[in-house]
Parts: structure tokens; sequence; C-alpha cells
């Protein structure tokens, strides 16, 4: 086996750059329930310790504490309430009152309703929260506004107003992007030059297609998101971008816009089949993600998962531009074995 050489942010930087890392980097999503799953499986005291015996060139956020207004139990910022959900494999928080969803104009969410405020976080303790660690990439800032949205207004309500009240979505939507933009404004100015990337996502895509019209999706979203990826741009950052789906019809449009990594990569879904996207933007996008979690990871074979890594090293990572991970969390039905498989592979047939 060849010898490491690179640190886990100059393997990221490398492959982000478009230049050659020793291997391809390898990234972890999963859900508490699999974190604590694999440490009991891997005999690991800590979740640093199982990724680390994962060879996972695992990612870093810069502790950013709240320190606004003391929020009701199972209250956010938003004065959105959760409740727990047990799924029988896993909790969910799942939203069950969304305060916004009763109002019927701007003017009545002007009247009723306070936004929260950047200052509502205290931003000093970056700097001291990164000390140590140096060697990894460090993820800060970044935006996903329209699915808090849908938790103000609640899912169906925030959907229907794209057509029937599209001022409250224009107003409530440069409130969530406002706010976004300087929380991730703040975060690069205490720390310069440190932070890799920042996500700038939104889930636009079902299992068959768009969620949006194309059309919506120009009106709404394109325009907010293009100010926070020139923000990342500006400080020498990376614009990370996620969205869950069938999104194959509007990636060149996120690629105008100025997206540098795409996730999750979702390549069992219609369009989104890993030759045809590495031959269409495979020299202007890094693909990150994209070992299936739907049928692989959760219900394939040993075998099954070390395929799909060797294939998607393949496909996606051919001539470099692939970050390998799975295509989102990691759900508690997945065997052990399968996660084990996934990185063992990646680390044995991903050197360069």
């Amino acid at each position: 086996m060849p010898k490491e050489t690179m640190t886990p942010l100059e393997r990221w930087r490398a492959v982000l750059n478009r230049e050659k890392p020793d291997r391809v980097p390898m990234d972890y999503w999963a859900t508490p329930e699999v974190d604590a799953k694999m440490m009991k499986y891997l005999g690991c005291d800590s979740r640093e310790a199982m990724l680390q015996m994962l060879r996972v060139d695992y990612v870093v956020g810069p502790d950013v504490r709240y320190v606004g207004p003391p929020l009701p139990p199972d209250t956010d910022i938003f004065g959105c309430r959760y409740r727990d959900v047990d799924y029988g494999t896993g909790v969910y928080a799942e939203v069950v009152s969304h305060p916004l969803a009763e109002f019927k104009s701007v003017e009545e969410i002007k009247d009723h309703y306070a936004w929260p405020d950047p200052d509502w976080w205290d931003y000093s303790h970056i700097a001291d929260s990164i000390k140590g660690k140096e060697r990894y990439p460090i993820r800060g800032g970044g935006s996903e506004p329209f699915l808090t949205y849908k938790s103000l207004r609640g899912g169906e309500q925030a959907f229907m107003d794209l057509v029937m009240n599209p001022e409250i979505v224009h107003y409530c939507l440069d409130k969530l992007f406002d706010l976004a933009y300087e929380h991730t404004r703040r975060i690069y100015e205490q720390i310069p030059g440190k932070v890799l990337f920042s996500y700038v996502a939104e889930d636009m895509g079902g299992q068959e297609g768009l969620m949006f019209s194309p059309a919506h999706i120009h009106e709404f979203l394109l325009p907010r998101m293009k100010c926070m990826i020139d923000l990342a741009h500006e400080v020498g950052a990376f614009a990370f971008h996620h969205s869950d789906g069938a999104i194959r019809r509007i990636i060149p449009d996120m690629v105008e816009l100025g997206i540098d990594i795409l996730n999750p990569v979702q390549w069992r879904l219609k369009g989104m089949d890993r030759e045809g996207l590495k031959r269409d933007f495979g020299d202007r996008l890094i693909f990150h993600g994209a070992v299936d979690n739907q049928y692989t990871l959760p219900f394939g074979t040993v075998e099954e998962v070390r395929q799909e890594v060797q294939d998607n090293l393949r496909i996606l990572g051919g001539g470099g531009g692939y970050i390998l991970a799975p295509c989102h969390n990691i759900q508690a039905v997945t065997p052990p074995e399968n996660v084990v498989a996934m990185y063992e592979a990646g680390y044995e047939y991903g050197w360069t």
C-alpha cells in the first residue's frame, strides 16, 4: 500500500484546485445512531477515533456561540417548535409548530414577527475553536433558506406561496438570506483565509425531477444563492452546493452561478447517471458523495459496496475531481460492515 504524503486539508485542497492528491479524500456523513453503532463496532471511545480508524478526511466547523434571547424548550431561533419522532431505526426532530403559518400578508409578518439578529451569536471564539485542527478542512457559514421557510410556513403552504403569495416568499427569503450572508461574513472575518468551503444548499429535487419549476428557481433562489457564492469566492473559499434528488435539469444553471462542488450525486435517479454528469460537467465541478444511500449502503452486500466505490472512483474520479462520501447521511439501518467496506475500498483503490 502506498504511503500517505498529505494531510486531510492538503488532500481536499488538491482536489478542489484540480491538482493531484496522494489519494482521493473521503468524507463522512451519518446520523447520531450510526455514529454510536460504528464506535461500538470498531471499539472506539470517541467519534474522532472512529473517523481516524476509517481513514476519513473529515471536516471541522468553527465554534459560533449563541448568546441571544433564551429559547423555549425544543424551539429554534426562528420560533419553530420540534418534536422527536421515532421511525423505528432512528429518531428525527420534526417541526410541529410553524410560526408564520397563519399570516396572510407581508404587513402582518412585519407587525407580529421578529427575525433573528446576527448579534445573537458570539463569533470571538472561532479562532480558538480551530486551534489544533489545522490538518483538517474547515467548513464555515453558508445558506439553505427555503428549508427554513418551509419550517416557518409549513411545507405545503411554502410551495403554494410560490404561486399564491410570491411577495411573502420574497420578503422572507430576503430576511433569511441576509441573516445567512452576515453570519457567514462574520465567520470569514474572524479566521481570514481559513475557511475552505461554505454550503450554498437547497433541496430542489425529488425522485423523478425538480420539486420547483425552473422559473421559480430562477426567480426565488438563484439570485440570492449567487450573492452567497460570490461572498465565498471573494475570500478564496469554495461554494459547496448540496441539493438532493434528480436535479439534472438545473445543474447547468448552478454551474453558471459559480458553484464549485456538487453534492450528493444520487446517481440512481433520473438523469443523474455518473457518466453523463462527468462528461458534461467534470471540467467545472468537483463531485462529492455518490455512494448510494437508498440501496447499496443500507441493503447491498459488502461486495456491492466495494464495487460501487470502485465504479465511483473510475467514473467520477477519472482524471481527478472527486471526493468519496455517502450521498447524504448514512442511516441507522445500514450494517456497520457496509460502512467499513466503503472506506476500506476507498483507501485501497483511491490512490492516484
